[in-house]
């Protein structure tokens, strides 16, 4: 069951899994909300849940095309959440400059043998 924003960010509206595998479909461009719930397997009313969520924390648009609502990725909502993670960027190089130190560390001492 889709769960209600309990704040209005973005942070939260991906905590879903599932409105991670909306927007990564939405990547590649609109679709229609049925065509979203077809392909992710889920009601429509559920997937309408996730994209009213996903809209009112500006991570999803909506354009009306004839009969149907085309919706679309924002992503510009998701700067907050790219500015964070890149935080972490420097941890991670010099983590991974460890491990292959380690590797190569290894690779020496076996050779060695």
């Amino acid at each position: 069951m889709a769960r209600a924003a309990t704040t209005s960010d973005a942070f939260n509206a991906i905590a879903e899994p599932q409105r991670r595998d909306i927007l990564a479909l939405l990547r590649a461009g609109e679709w229609p909300v049925t065509d979203l719930a077809a392909e992710l397997g889920m009601s429509q009313p559920r997937a309408s849940k996730h994209l009213r969520v996903l809209r009112e924390v500006g991570l999803v648009r909506v354009r009306e095309a004839g009969k149907q609502r085309l919706y679309g990725l924002d992503a510009r909502g998701l700067r907050p959440i790219h500015e964070w993670v890149g935080g972490f960027e420097q941890f991670w190089n010099e983590s991974f400059d460890r491990l292959d130190t380690y590797v190569q560390d290894l690779k020496q001492a076996r050779q060695g043998e």
